[in-house]
């Protein structure tokens, strides 16, 4: 049928304008990664079964893309003051991600890639995002898909692309975790009980600094 049209608006628009602007400055990221990361003749260990986890994300992503709501029009009917809020906070998780993204990819220089893999000289980070949760970079993307779904798509496509998305996550970090566990040991256990994987503990952080 087509995506539907009605009379511009100036939020609906701001948050549509930012949200491609800021998925151009993840595309620089991801060439920059690439750019800087190890060659392929420098991989010790792979998983290719992580494939099918980046698939997954891509079919979240898809889902959101895809199913689009009328342009210039709220995800849900509410008052132009709370969707000028629900769009702002949209858009600060879009930024934030993008600058938790990018400082994650300067952080793992050489040891960036798009499947997991070990390559030589492989070291365990720990420091910047990663002392935070230890795939940083699945955050970021989480977060850029939550501000598409709330700038573009239809509310119940955020479901399934939420659950699509975490399946794809899921196995990722099983196969990330399990080479690494393989490379580092005892370090990498010791590191996985100190931060989480995916999602920070801010309560747990709050409680500590008490």
């Amino acid at each position: 049928m087509g995506v539907q049209y009605v009379g511009m608006d100036w939020m609906e628009a701001s948050a549509l304008v930012g949200l491609t602007f800021l998925w151009l400055l993840f595309a620089v990221i991801f060439f920059l990664g690439r750019k800087g990361a190890a060659p392929n003749t420098k991989t010790r260990v792979r998983s290719r079964r992580s494939w099918f986890g980046f698939a997954m994300q891509m079919i979240a992503y898809a889902i959101v893309y895809s199913i689009e709501r009328p342009y210039f029009t709220p995800i849900v009917p509410m008052p132009k003051a709370v969707e000028a809020v629900v769009l702002l906070i949209a858009t600060g998780i879009g930024v934030a991600s993008i600058a938790f993204c990018f400082s994650a990819m300067r952080t793992l220089g050489k040891q960036w890639s798009l499947v997991a893999r070990v390559v030589m000289g492989h070291d365990l980070i720990e420091q910047g995002p990663f002392s935070i949760v230890r795939h940083p970079i699945y955050l970021a993307m989480f977060g850029l898909l939550i501000q598409a779904a709330i700038v573009i798509s239809i509310w119940q496509a955020i479901l399934p692309a939420v659950v699509a998305f975490l399946i794809g996550t899921y196995v990722r970090i099983e196969e990330e975790e399990k080479i690494l566990r393989g490379q580092f040991g005892a370090q990498y256990d010791d590191y996985a009980r100190r931060v989480p994987a995916f999602l920070p503990k801010i309560l747990s952080m709050q409680r500590g600094a008490r």
